[in-house]
């Protein structure tokens, strides 16, 4: 069987389980934290404030509000790239 567990600091991910996953940026603006796209986040950058990167992994099924979801924080995007790039390696085994 191959091996789907992606260990960040502070757990474990069994991506088998895992339904939704996605970049995004954690940001900041008018007292309020949101997850918005680093697309928008890049576009936005003089208006809002970057908490951190972070990548969404949802556990739910496709179509329901996923209740069930992991928020892995990146300082960089770099980091986050590279989170993602372990991730692929490790489904594409």
């Amino acid at each position: 069987m191959t091996q789907t567990l992606y260990t960040y600091e502070g757990g474990e991910i069994d991506l088998s389980r895992v339904t939704r996953l996605y970049p995004a940026a954690l940001i900041s603006a008018g007292g309020e934290s949101a997850s918005v796209s680093l697309e928008w986040a890049d576009m936005k950058k003089e208006q809002v404030t970057l908490e951190a990167y972070v990548l969404i992994c949802d556990f739910d099924p496709v179509g329901d509000v996923p209740v069930n979801r992991v928020e892995i924080r990146y300082e960089t995007k770099e980091e986050l790239f590279s989170a993602m790039n372990e991730i692929a390696s490790i489904v594409q085994s």
